[in-house]
């Protein structure tokens, strides 16, 4: 029997409203898995005899004949329409499957007693992280749904697959999702959930996005996913209908597809069950059970519904809009907001079909192949937002708002033309969740403990939803997600953010129009000094009596040391992953107790770590604390300190009248740190670099920053001394080699891997996290390695370029700049031998590199460490 085609196994019916919809929706989903005939509710004669059926119910209204025609955008809006909508489709805060008075009906099966996880909302991802977590042997797992499965958000989804994204972690929980959907999941049940592979097809409209889709085009390489960048007259011939005059080129990539929400989400229910899992739908969570240890801190402890409670001391949120409210059932805050979100449904078009799916970012349109019809979509510049999110919300949608879709309707029929004589069949507008970043909440919440989010995605939980699932639930299970799903929340945007405008003029693929200016601080630090504010830093005091047996178990370096030194280190997960580098200092007590000298019992040290992952590394230390039961306290002082960072060879010179101490090397060792009076002002000076010069960073109290900057500048104009910028710290950072987190060194890259092993006390015998780890893989050898690689060629580069040896792929790069000393383009990606082998030096020594950029290949020389400075003498003042 061939398989049914999507949206076109559905009649939809002349005044179909939400509930009559949803009740044939409901009945279709009994019957499911049967093959029946679906009688009486107007589908029956168009449902397949297949194990699942891959068809959708439209919640639409079909008044009149609308065309996508600019001249009608008018009638769109006039109230006469809006009048026969509302006649015609139900409001979602009446009828729906609510109405029904499902509530009576109780929970589809008796609530368990206990449970090892509770997963709240039967979405996409709630349903794969079901499975997920069944897969990894979690089988004593709960999902609790307030209604039937897939009932909220995800129903309605468009369902689109593009693999190609510019973030490497992102391929690869796309392509996770692509495997369960159109492979895993028909292999274990033997049934299909609906997948579509139609192909994908990205439009540029200038050279800035052409060129972005090169880079996307030779990065697929790297996990090789085929893609091809076309001109204007081959999309024709891909795709007669498009209008391709404004075109500059597309990126075609055959193996993107389309999911089916309904077959997808059943089959990873049933996977889930079959493995052991509980599906309970009809049962709304009524709160979250809470308990302070103690230490302190707050613990999940049990799920309640009105029909029981479930003991469990982990709980997934996966609640989709409904997630902020779930959140502060347990006093946790959920950041997203629920907009309303659109795409309408043509009729026939002739020639549109076996057509690939179309994404325009520039138009901020998509067109999805409905078999013989398009889903027309997009992101609207001005949704509208759901201010009072219904819990009586299921299978239903809002009536279409035409004065804000409108707006997405001449991208649309710019791009395919024949939409402009093409009927309206039918309409979908919906809820999603949106985050202001535009990326999934992921992860423990920092309030409560074994309180989990997987919500806040941005329309793209289809997408997402089997790369995402797989690491909440390992996650879950090992206290840590197997891929670096980190991300910065919480930050402010200023006011007057000049800076933010000046930055527009270099969002270019080539160099930036500010190239010379990074060029002329880097020269300013090299040869003279700089001054670089790095008050964005975090700074953190570690205290207490147990202070000094955290440190050993939290730093993979022996950071307890004689008091007065600094020492550059990593914090590991159980996995020898890195989840942070920074420098941790032995402090002493004082009798004053201030933020920069603080009082504390037993021993201290201060942490200083990178302002954009202060917040990750709070969180990281503060669950070690609880996990480990340590008795000593984590102080953030961040607010309080400033950060001043005077670097290059003139450096000592300069300070030397600011600080009232003796900075040769013999008084002021590297690595170390003194408090000290600067202009009058105590601070606390640490002899440190991160751009590879003799320089020394001043941690200073709020109220005395100004003062301490202006005394440095006075001191260093007679140097020439410079402001100087975090780009510029980029590309020296970069050049000598030393590692940014989050970019070259992340939580699934081990230091061994990174070329820090020198951060690691492997030959002492003090236990820390992630030890066995880094001994298993040091007995093992390195299967991926960290390698510097340079071009003679004056080359842009970024990160995410392929890296070629001897003529096959062999990683990507991470990360990129010019090197203004070196005078060429210097990166930095981990390389694997292809034929899975350990990769020794011998390994790297003996291939021939060259790096792909946009589609061209440049020769490149490898490096094991970078040609700037090996031998480390700028750092201790010797030039």
């Amino acid at each position: 029997m061939p398989r049914p085609r999507r949206r076109s196994a559905v009649r939809e019916r002349e005044g179909a409203g939400t509930l009559e919809t949803a009740r044939e929706f409901q009945k279709a989903r009994e019957l499911r898995g049967r093959g029946d005939r679906i009688k009486g509710c107007g589908v029956g004669e168009v449902i397949m005899k297949c194990p699942v059926s891959t068809f959708r119910i439209a919640t639409f209204f079909k008044s009149s004949r609308i065309f996508l025609s600019k001249s009608n955008v008018q009638y769109l809006s006039s109230s006469a329409v809006r009048s026969t909508a509302s006649a015609e489709r139900n409001s979602p805060h009446n009828n729906n499957l609510q109405d029904e008075k499902q509530d009576s009906k109780g929970p589809s099966k008796p609530l368990p007693k206990c449970a090892d996880v509770v997963v709240m909302g039967g979405g996409s991802l709630g349903c794969h992280t079901l499975y997920h977590l069944t897969k990894m042997g979690i089988t004593n797992v709960v999902l609790l749904e307030r209604d039937q499965l897939m009932s909220g958000t995800t129903w309605h989804t468009a369902g689109l697959l593009w693999q190609l994204r510019p973030s490497d972690i992102e391929i690869e929980l796309l392509r996770h999702t692509r495997e369960v959907v159109s492979k895993d999941l028909e292999e274990e049940t033997g049934l299909h959930t609906g997948w579509i592979q139609n192909g994908g097809l990205f439009i540029a409209s200038n050279k800035q996005r052409l060129d972005e889709y090169k880079r996307l085009m030779s990065l697929g390489k790297a996990y090789g996913i085929e893609s091809h960048v076309l001109s204007p007259a081959e999309t024709k011939d891909l795709y007669p209908l498009m209008n391709v005059c404004d075109v500059s080129g597309t990126l075609y990539v055959p193996s993107d597809g389309t999911m089916d929400p309904a077959g997808t989400c059943t089959t990873l229910a049933r996977a889930a069950t079959a493995n052991g899992a509980s599906v309970i739908e009809n049962c709304p969570v009524g709160g979250i059970q809470v308990k302070v240890d103690d230490y302190g801190v707050r613990r999940v402890t049990g799920v309640q519904t009105k029909y029981g409670t479930i003991q469990t001391t982990c709980a997934i949120n996966c609640a989709g809009v409904w997630a902020r409210a779930l959140g502060a059932m347990a006093g946790v805050s959920v950041p997203l907001i629920a907009m309303r979100h659109a795409y309408v449904v043509t009729e026939r078009i002739e020639g549109i079909q076996n057509m690939p799916n179309v994404r325009d970012h520039d138009s901020s349109v998509y067109l999805r192949l409905q078999g013989d019809a398009l889903s027309v979509g997009g992101y609207e510049p001005n949704p509208g937002f759901w201010e009072e999110v219904s819990d009586k919300f299921a299978f239903s949608l809002f009536d279409l708002d035409w004065d804000i879709f409108t707006q997405l309707i001449e991208g649309a029929i710019n791009r395919i033309p024949a939409l402009e004589t093409t009927g309206v069949k039918s309409t979908v507008c919906g809820p999603e969740s949106f985050t202001a970043d535009h990326k999934p909440l992921m992860g423990e919440a920092p309030e409560l403990r074994g309180f989990y989010l997987g919500c806040g995605f941005n329309s793209a939980g289809m997408m997402l939803g089997g790369g995402c699932g797989k690491e909440l639930a390992h996650w879950v299970i090992h206290g840590r997600p197997e891929k670096d799903m980190y991300g910065a929340y919480g930050s402010k945007q200023h006011d007057n953010y000049r800076y933010n405008e000046l930055l527009r003029n270099d969002y270019t693929f080539d160099f930036p129009l500010h190239h010379k200016q990074i060029k002329f601080e880097c020269e300013r630090c090299r040869d003279t000094a700089a001054v670089f504010d790095m008050s964005y830093f975090g700074k953190f005091y570690l205290l207490g009596l147990e202070a000094k047996k955290a440190a050993d178990w939290l730093f993979s370096a022996d950071v307890s040391t004689s008091i007065g030194k600094t020492v550059y280190t990593c914090m590991l997960n159980s996995r020898g992953g890195t989840e942070s580098d920074l420098t941790v200092s032995r402090i002493e007590s004082s009798a004053e107790g201030s933020a920069l000298t603080p009082a504390f019992e037993g021993d201290g040290y201060y942490l200083a770590v990178g302002g954009g992952v202060a917040q990750h590394n709070w969180t990281h230390i503060s669950s070690v604390l609880q996990d480990q039961r340590f008795n000593c306290q984590l102080v953030d002082c961040s607010e309080e300190l400033g950060m001043i960072s005077v670097q290059g060879p003139k450096s000592r010179l300069v300070l030397q009248d600011v600080l009232d101490t003796d900075l040769t090397n013999e008084a002021f060792p590297f690595s170390t740190h003194q408090v000290v009076k600067a202009a009058g002002h105590t601070v606390r000076a640490m002899r440190l670099s991160f751009v590879g010069e003799l320089g020394w960073e001043l941690h200073v109290p709020r109220e005395s920053c100004v003062s301490v900057h202006r005394a440095v500048m006075e001191s260093g104009a007679k140097f020439g001394i410079a402001n100087a910028g975090y780009r510029a710290i980029d590309s020296l950072s970069i050049e000598k080699g030393y590692r940014h987190w989050h970019a070259d060194l992340r939580s699934d890259d081990t230091p061994l891997e990174a070329g820090l092993a020198f951060t690691c006390k492997l030959k002492s015998q003090i236990p820390f996290l992630g030890r066995e780890a880094l001994e298993k893989q040091k007995a093992d050898g390195l299967f991926k390695r960290l390698l510097c690689f340079t071009i003679d060629e004056k080359v842009p580069m970024f990160g995410l370029e392929v890296i070629w040896r001897n003529g096959k792929v062999v990683g990507h790069i991470r990360r990129a700049d010019f090197a203004f000393t070196l005078n060429k383009t210097i990166a930095y990606g981990y390389i694997r031998d292809p034929d899975g082998g350990v990769v020794t030096p011998d390994f790297v020594k003996s291939g021939k590199y060259s790096l792909e950029r946009m589609g061209i290949i440049y020769p490149a020389k490898v490096h094991l460490k970078s040609p700037f400075d090996p031998n480390n003498k700028r750092v201790k003042g010797i030039y």
